[in-house]
């Protein structure tokens, strides 16, 4: 942890919901969750997903909060597991209740046990796997996009084509038309479109676990179009009178910043964030 972490002030979200909600959140932390994403959240994006790890003072952070709140969830498109190992998170003093929601809530892994629990794959993924390489080359897409395999689902990446955007772009529809054939959908991301099972979000695996732990204030964090749907259902729970606290992490997705009620630069700022409020807490 930076030596200037803890002394950090504490950022004053733009909105009047958002400071209702931190103020709930310092006020009542034994009965409010702190929910986030993981990459571009808690690990710094880059180029290549597989050595994404999350920000040196991200787990620190987190473990000092942790015993301060009702509880700490990781929500993340990523397997649980694989979300588990680059983020250090197992065995962890302070992390002991960590619960990781991997593959937008589909998988989960806790620290308690140390196990993940998943259902069987659907089908149309293991359809999709064997048709995508094929595929991407019949549409003359194959030339800088590659293929991660995620278990039960697969991503197209355009990060690394000549105009990761226009590669991007030219790849939406052909994606959502051969994941439809399959019963599977596409989630938009940074540069990656995602193909996967429907019936899942960020935003359902958020309001099962907050229903869960009977949570009554909520701060969740992310950065990127799938946290939109997590988004949402703090929404939601603020009409029914719950508060929340809405962070965004990077300002490079605007339907999200735009929502947000506190946008901080990246997992750097995030981390020192979760610290300021560690230590608020503790105080």
């Amino acid at each position: 942890m930076g030596s200037h972490a803890h002394e950090t002030p504490m950022p004053v979200p733009a909105t009047a919901a958002g400071r209702e909600g931190l103020e709930a959140l310092l006020r009542a932390p034994r009965r409010s969750v702190v929910a986030l994403d993981f990459d571009g959240t808690l690990a710094d994006i880059v180029p290549d997903p597989d050595q994404a790890r999350a920000h040196p003072d991200a787990v620190p952070a987190l473990a000092a909060l942790a015993p301060e709140v009702l509880a700490v969830a990781v929500v993340t498109g990523r397997p649980a597991g694989v979300a588990v190992r680059k983020g250090g998170f197992a065995e962890v003093p302070g992390l002991e209740h960590l619960v990781v929601l991997g593959h937008y809530g589909a998988e989960r892994w806790d620290a308690v046990s140390g196990l993940v629990h998943a259902p069987a794959e659907h089908p149309g993924v293991a359809a999709v796997r064997a048709e995508l390489p094929g595929f991407l080359e019949s549409i003359g897409a194959w030339r800088g996009t590659w293929i991660e395999e995620k278990g039960r689902a697969l991503a197209v990446h355009t990060r690394r084509a000549e105009d990761p955007e226009a590669a991007f772009e030219a790849l939406r529809e052909p994606l959502a038309e051969l994941a439809a054939r399959h019963g599977l959908m596409v989630e938009p991301g940074r540069a990656v479109l995602e193909l996967r099972p429907p019936g899942m979000d960020k935003g359902v695996a958020l309001t099962e676990y907050l229903d869960e732990v009977g949570a009554e204030a909520v701060l969740y964090a992310g950065d990127d179009l799938g946290d939109l749907a997590a988004y949402a259902a703090v929404e939601k729970r603020r009409a029914e009178g719950v508060p929340g606290l809405l962070v965004c992490s990077s300002s490079e997705v605007p339907e999200l910043a735009s929502r947000a009620d506190l946008v901080l630069p990246g997992p750097a700022e995030v981390a020192a964030f979760l610290a300021t409020l560690a230590g608020a807490l503790r105080g």
